[in-house]
């Protein structure tokens, strides 16, 4: 059964043939088939055709060794590269990094301790994603600024949206004052939510004439 060496390349990737060459050195399973998928970096919610065929042939065991150049390659997000991991567990497919080959020690155990190591691996790469979203709430707490009731980035960026305009406040209590149009109609005047309008209307007191 031939092993797949499964290639994520991105516009960022200057020498994608890199990741095959380093794949094959460490493939000792056959002649490989070479799978690829063409994904923006940042992009992990678009679908990948090549990786979900690899998916479907992993499920009806048709694949035994899957190998990539970097664990990055199958998911970034680790929560689901662990259950990635889980997944080929099922279905008795080992995966081969040339960047991570620590895991040739893993898929080397033998019976029945493989499976202990491999569920400790599972372990440890939950603590590790845990850590880092943790890291990550804490690095984002810190960079808010609450002071005078605004809130603000550490930069000094205020957010939330944007408050409406002097101009666009008096325009709405015009408009209001006026009696013609309706919410929505004075909504789409104005071009700003109908709900925007109503809190003008509610908060501030319409001036009589």
């Amino acid at each position: 059964m031939q092993p797949v060496i499964y290639i994520r390349t991105s516009t960022e990737d200057q020498r994608p043939e890199n990741q095959i060459d380093d794949c094959l050195s460490i493939n000792s399973w056959g002649e490989a088939e070479i799978v690829k998928d063409q994904q923006s970096a940042w992009k992990e919610h678009k679908e990948r055709s090549g990786f979900e065929e690899i998916r479907k042939r992993i499920k009806g065991g048709n694949v035994k060794h899957l190998i990539v150049w970097d664990l990055d390659r199958i998911y970034r997000d680790r929560i689901k590269l662990i259950q990635f991991f889980q997944f080929c567990k099922i279905y008795k497919c080992q995966i081969h990094s040339f960047r991570q080959q620590w895991l040739e020690s893993l898929n080397n155990v033998q019976p029945p301790f493989n499976e202990i190591m491999h569920d400790l691996m599972l372990q440890v790469m939950g603590w590790l994603a845990e850590e880092e979203s943790t890291k990550k709430s804490h690095r984002v707490k810190a960079a808010i600024d609450r002071r005078g009731g605004v809130t603000k980035s550490r930069y000094g960026n205020k957010w939330g949206r944007k408050s409406l305009s002097t101009q666009k406040k008096n325009r709405i209590h015009e408009l209001k004052r006026e009696g013609d149009l309706s919410i929505r109609q004075i909504a789409k005047e104005v071009g700003v939510s109908i709900g925007a309008v109503h809190k003008i209307l509610h908060h501030i007191p319409t001036k009589k004439p």
